[in-house]
């Protein structure tokens, strides 16, 4: 089976739920390009990356080519014409201008086109991101792209960028895919709301390799200090604020706290400056991005994973972090909060504990609780892999999403109610 993911940018460490859907697709003997719009850096990918030798089946979807008139003229005929003499129906119906306007001829659109076409045919294009479903969607009435398509949602571009782009922006995407994925309850529910067919819509979650985690039993720390750990970009939605002003709140009367902040992003600064105005900078770190290696040590050595997710003011907001399956399925117990699907992750008082967003007051409680009472952990952590293995496992999801597609290909041969749930 040949399939075809288009991404936002591959390789992205922050995004290892994509790479965990392609390596097991691979196992399973799938044929796999990726189409990114931009292609990650090399020396900072998950090891995976190298093992597949995925890069040399990733291809960008942007185009960077000369901006004046006359060579990009020439440049989009020269594309033309590589699409031309793979399908020439379908590159002359890609050039539709009554169909898809001044985009027709626009070099970008040319480059795209003939990128599916000379490296096509594909039975399945798998679209992550419901931006990247609308693209798919383009390049299939142009003829460019065959095969099924399936659109798999996962949280901005079903919060935020439907806020931006309209409540109509994925009504033709809705009528025309094939199948609409997505990873959690809460987003199927927008789904609905915003008028998908609810025969369209499967919930697949993304998942973990639990058999790739240590699983070390979490114990009371030997020399008072307790390590927290929180893996994000620095955007607004990731909550890191909340979790900066929690720690040293907490701190005033648990000064054994010890918070490392990996990641980066637009806030860096700002939360940097936050940590000074706190005078909290001996406690709490902000570390970039690690290696992979680096991340699975760092969890090892951590106590407790925060995650203070909230919904962002352009409305943006989480699926399930992919960095709450990882640490619960390693035993952390996680404090978290009550948005997106992170309470169908986190069994509340079971497997860690949540709170409501931007609530600084209660994390900071929940934190000294779980300071408190460390002889918490232990089953906190063994609540949290067993949910993981039940539920989050890749290897189940990726046996169930292959069967989703043969299902698809077969047109429908086996029942959907033949397909397990996530």
């Amino acid at each position: 089976m040949r399939v075809a993911f288009i991404v936002n940018q591959f390789p992205l460490l922050s995004e290892t739920f994509i790479l965990n859907q392609i390596t097991g697709l691979i196992d399973r003997g799938c044929d796999l390009d990726v189409f990114a719009h931009r292609v990650g850096e090399e020396s900072t990918v998950h090891p995976d990356v190298h093992k597949y030798n995925l890069l040399r089946s990733t291809y960008c979807l942007t185009w960077a080519g000369p901006k004046s008139l006359i060579p990009k003229l020439l440049v989009g005929a020269r594309y033309f014409f590589s699409s031309f003499r793979s399908n020439s129906k379908a590159a002359l119906k890609s050039i539709n201008a009554l169909k898809f306007g001044k985009a027709a001829v626009s070099p970008s659109w040319l480059y795209q086109t003939q990128l599916f076409l000379n490296n096509g045919p594909y039975d399945i294009v798998h679209c992550q991101f419901g931006p990247n479903g609308n693209l798919g969607l383009r390049l299939r009435e142009s003829g460019a792209l065959s095969g099924r398509l399936v659109v798999q949602f996962r949280g901005y571009d079903i919060s935020s960028y439907v806020q931006v782009r309209g409540r109509t922006v994925y009504d033709q995407l809705f009528r025309k895919a094939d199948l609409i994925l997505c990873v959690s309850e809460s987003i199927r529910a927008k789904l609905l709301e915003l008028g998908c067919q609810e025969h369209k819509i499967r919930v697949h979650h993304s998942g973990v390799d639990t058999k790739q985690f240590a699983f070390p039993k979490r114990q009371p720390t030997r020399n008072g200090n307790v390590k927290l750990l929180t893996i994000a970009r620095l955007v607004e939605k990731k909550g890191v604020r909340y979790g900066i002003q929690a720690v040293a709140e907490a701190a005033k009367t648990h000064p054994c706290i010890e918070y490392k902040i990996v990641g980066d992003g637009l806030l860096r600064e700002e939360l940097q400056n936050l940590i000074k105005e706190l005078g909290v900078g001996s406690r709490i770190r902000l570390l970039g991005w690690k290696r992979q290696d680096e991340i699975v040590r760092m969890f090892d050595e951590s106590d407790i994973l925060l995650t203070p997710s909230v919904t962002g003011g352009n409305g943006d907001e989480e699926g399930i972090p992919n960095v709450l399956m990882e640490a619960l399925a390693r035993g952390l117990p996680a404090l978290s909060t009550y948005h997106g699907g992170i309470p169908e992750l986190i069994q509340d008082g079971k497997s860690g504990f949540l709170v409501p967003e931007r609530d600084v007051t209660a994390l900071a409680e929940k934190l000294r609780v779980l300071i408190d009472n460390q002889d918490l952990w232990p089953a906190m952590g063994e609540a949290g892999r067993n949910f993981v293995e039940e539920h989050f496992n890749i290897d189940k999801l990726n046996d169930r999403l292959l069967k989703i597609y043969k299902s698809l290909q077969n047109q429908a041969a086996v029942p959907w109610e033949c397909i397990e749930p996530a």
